[in-house]
């Protein structure tokens, strides 16, 4: 585990690393990482949402075009092929027109493109097959990029750790570059689920090559792997070409932290420093909100064996991850409200969520028709 300082983790022991990270936790509360809160003045950022946020509803492209619209957003990302009922030209190329029709840029995505993941499915065929189908969608419906994920955080107890799913990721991303560069697509992986922190997913884009792989930013992502989300915007800033982006409650417990997903301004990120900073070093970038809410995960750095799946950790993404902590407050898990179907009820609360980052957003200057 490295250091930011240049200590030699040799030299510390686990719990002096954690009461080191701890301390500089608490300065970090005292003086603000970049700058100060934005003034509320208008931002020159595109708003969209990821369809992700209203999974339980089981829409098709078609009808999220058509609630995208009704929002008043000016980006839809769709990261779920399953989301189309038919890849033929002619269907793709209605679409694009029904979103062109209603002032929607369309942003396309798509799963695990990494083989020996243990997220891969063999739905779309060959990863190099799954990456070439996402390719050509994103071109027909006019998308600049097509994102993709790696895998999720039981990829870091394979064989070979995330090192080795990277490199297997990078071989499948240069197969397809050729296809990418003449498409005017570029391949924009996520920071997802447990993955990949910003800085690994630097690497793995500097390896494939940045002029046509890029990053698409998640935030409450971020969260999972210990990030605060405003370091993990500054590390990945010069890399990304589309965002899902959410807010974060995150507390300290027994094993070190939780982590659970809010609404837009319910949790504890400063998204009017983030968004400030997001309008000065990724220009042109939509903001796609992925609302997830309602569940709790565990970061329990405190643990000896969570610390054997990032042996390359740096305490300084651990001091302003636990600042954070320090500074939360536990909030209670979704439940559907007594005598009410479960099903529904989760439609209505993603609908809700959704609904309420966007206003939230909004009311902080984001949007180009707001």
């Amino acid at each position: 585990m490295s250091t930011s300082s240049g200590m030699h983790t040799r030299s510390i022991s686990r719990r002096n690393f954690i009461k080191a990270a701890a301390v500089a936790g608490y300065s970090a509360l005292l003086t603000p990482s970049f700058g100060q809160t934005a003034g509320g003045g208008k931002l020159n950022i595109k708003l969209g949402l990821d369809n992700f946020s209203v999974r339980a509803l089981g829409w098709k492209a078609p009808a999220l075009i058509e609630y995208a619209a009704s929002l008043k957003t000016d980006s839809l990302f769709i990261t779920d092929l399953d989301a189309f009922e038919s890849f033929e030209q002619k269907y793709l190329s209605g679409l694009k027109s029904k979103a062109a029709d209603a002032g929607l840029q369309i942003h396309v995505g798509t799963w695990s493109i990494c083989p020996t993941s243990k997220a891969f499915k063999k739905n779309w065929g060959t990863a190099e097959g799954h990456l070439a189908l996402g390719i050509r969608v994103a071109r027909a419906l006019g998308s600049p990029v097509i994102r993709v994920v790696l895998g999720t955080g039981k990829d870091r107890e394979t064989e070979g750790g995330i090192e080795a799913r990277i490199d297997d990721t990078v071989k499948v991303c240069r197969a397809l570059r050729s296809q990418a560069m003449d498409a005017g697509v570029k391949i924009a992986v996520e920071n997802h689920a447990g993955d990949m922190q910003s800085w690994e997913l630097v690497n793995l884009i500097e390896q494939a090559g940045k002029e046509y792989v890029g990053a698409n930013i998640d935030s409450g992502n971020a969260a999972w792997t210990f990030e605060d989300p405003l370091s993990n915007l500054e590390i990945l800033a010069p890399y990304v070409l589309t965002s899902s982006l959410r807010d974060s409650a995150i507390w300290e417990y027994s094993d070190g932290a939780k982590v659970q997903w809010t609404a837009m301004g319910d949790g504890i990120v400063d998204f009017k420093t983030y968004f400030e900073r997001f309008a000065t070093l990724c220009p042109g970038v939509p903001v796609h909100i992925e609302s997830i809410s309602g569940f709790p995960h565990d970061v329990p750095y405190l643990k000896s064996d969570f610390w054997k799946l990032f042996p390359k950790a740096r305490a300084s993404d651990l001091a302003k991850f636990v600042a954070l902590a320090k500074k939360g407050k536990a909030i209670a898990p979704f439940k559907a409200p007594p005598g009410k179907d479960r099903q529904q009820a989760e439609k209505d609360y993603q609908k809700a969520e959704i609904e309420k980052s966007l206003l939230y957003c909004k009311s902080i200057g984001l949007g180009l028709k707001a």
